[in-house]
C-alpha cells in the first residue's frame, strides 16, 4: 500500500479519483480547500491564477496541483482555456454570480463545448437571492442560518473559526456536490450546474438541532443545552495547570463512569439530566477538575469510556500517541500538516508534488491523453 504521507512526482497519481480532471480557478478558503481534497484524491486538478500571483507552491491548500498563471482576459489564453475545459471532467469556481459569465466561461458556454462537465460553483450566498452579490466572510453565512447563535457562551456567540461556513458548509457540500454529479455524468453522459452555497451547507449542518427543537429537547439561548455548554457533563474545564480537558459523558452509563473516576459522590450528581441542577453542578464539577493538572487527568480518564480528551494546541495535537500511531500529521517542506482524510483500503491517497505549467503544454498533454 501506498504511503499517504508520501509526497508523490513522476507516477501515476494514486487515489479514487485517479484519471478525473479537474479545473480550478483559484480563489481563496473553501474552493481551495475542496481542490486540495480533490487532489489528494487523485484527481489531476490545474489551477489557473493570474500572472503574477506568486502563489506559493507549497502551502497546504494548495498542495498537489498543476499551476497556470494566465490573463483570462486575452482571447488567445481564453481559447486555450475552453481547449482545456474541453478534456477536463470538472471545473471549480468561487467567483461572485456572474463573473464567470462576463468571462465567456459561464455555464451555458463551457457546457456547450463539453456536454459531460460538472460545473462546480461555490459562494457564500448562492448563485440567486437578495444577497448574491453582496460581500460576505463565513462569519457572516453561519449568521444567517441560526448556527452562529446557538455557539459560544451566554454573553455572546463566538465565530468557530471558519470551520461551519468555509469548510464544513462550503467545500465538503462542493465535494459532495461535485462527486455525486461526476457519477451521475457516468451515466447519463450529461453535465451540471452544482450551486453549493455556505449558508446552503451550513444550515444543512444543523439539521440535527432543527430536530431536537421540534422535539423540545433544544431551546433558545446559549449555554442552555446538553451539548452547547449548558451542561455540566458536556464540556471545557480548566485543569490545576492551566490548559482544558473535555468530557462528554451523556448515556448513562459513561456518566457513572465519570462520576467513579473523578469521585463525585456527591447526591446532587443524581440529577444529571436537571436543567435546573446543571449550572451548581457545573460549578461543582469545575472545582474539582481544578484539583489535578491535565497530565494527572489524562493518566486517570483517558483510554476510559468516560468519553474524555485533553484540549490540545495544534502545536500539541501531532505528538499525541493516537494522532502520532494513525500519521493524522505530517511534514512536508517544513510544514506540520494533516495528512488526506478519509482513508482508502485499494486506492490510498497520496500527497503529490505541486508544479508549475504552461498552458499550450498542459492542453496538449490532456489532449494527447484523450
Amino acid at each position: 500500500m501506498l504511503d499517504q504521507s508520501a509526497p508523490q512526482t513522476g507516477v501515476r497519481a494514486s487515489g479514487p479519483l485517479a484519471g478525473y480532471r479537474i479545473v480550478e480557478f483559484a480563489g481563496i478558503g473553501p474552493g481551495p480547500f475542496a481542490s486540495m481534497m480533490l487532489a489528494d484524491m487523485g484527481a489531476d486538478v490545474v489551477t489557473l491564477d493570474r500572472v503574477g500571483a506568486k502563489k506559493n507552491l507549497k502551502s497546504v491548500a494548495g498542495r498537489g496541483r498543476k499551476v497556470v498563471e494566465l490573463d483570462l482576459k486575452d482571447k488567445q489564453a481564453l481559447a486555450q482555456v475552453l481547449d482545456l475545459l474541453g478534456c477536463a471532467d470538472a471545473l471549480i469556481e468561487g467567483f461572485r454570480p456572474g463573473v464567470m459569465e462576463r468571462l465567456g466561461l459561464g455555464p451555458d458556454v463551457v457546457l456547450a463545448r463539453n456536454p459531460k462537465l460538472v460545473y462546480g460553483r461555490m459562494t457564500g450566498w448562492g448563485q440567486e437571492g437578495p444577497l448574491a452579490q453582496a460581500a460576505g466572510h463565513d462569519i457572516n453565512y453561519i449568521s444567517l442560518t441560526g448556527a452562529l447563535a446557538a455557539i459560544g457562551p451566554k454573553e455572546r456567540p463566538i465565530p468557530p473559526l471558519n470551520l461551519v461556513g468555509d469548510f464544513g458548509g462550503g467545500a465538503l457540500y462542493l465535494v459532495v456536490g461535485v462527486l455525486a454529479a461526476l457519477l451521475e455524468a457516468s451515466k447519463s453522459g450529461k453535465g451540471q450546474v452544482v450551486d453549493a452555497a455556505m449558508v446552503d451547507g451550513a444550515a444543512s449542518l444543523i439539521s440535527m438541532f432543527f430536530d431536537l427543537a421540534a422535539m423540545g429537547r433544544w431551546v433558545e439561548g446559549r449555554e442552555n443545552n446538553f451539548l452547547d455548554g449548558g451542561a455540566h457533563f458536556y464540556g471545557v474545564y480548566e485543569c490545576a495547570c492551566g490548559h482544558f480537558i473535555s468530557i462528554g459523558s451523556i448515556e448513562p452509563q459513561f456518566y457513572a463512569l465519570l462520576r467513579q473516576h473523578a469521585g463525585l459522590s456527591d447526591d446532587a450528581f443524581d440529577a444529571q439530566m436537571d436543567r435546573n441542577a446543571w449550572p451548581t453542578l457545573k460549578d461543582k464539577l469545575e472545582q474539582v477538575f481544578k484539583t489535578k493538572t491535565r497530565e494527572e487527568w489524562c493518566k486517570i480518564m483517558e483510554g476510559t469510556d468516560i468519553c474524555f480528551a485533553p484540549v490540545l494546541t495544534m502545536a500539541e495535537a501531532p505528538k499525541h500517541p493516537h494522532m502520532a500511531a494513525r500519521n493524522i500529521f505530517v511534514e512536508r517542506h517544513g510544514v506540520t500538516q494533516p495528512a488526506p482524510a478519509p482513508r482508502f483500503s485499494r486506492t490510498p491517497s497520496v500527497i503529490r508534488e505541486p508544479e508549475k505549467m504552461e498552458l499550450g503544454e498542459l492542453v496538449g498533454a490532456w489532449n494527447a491523453a484523450r
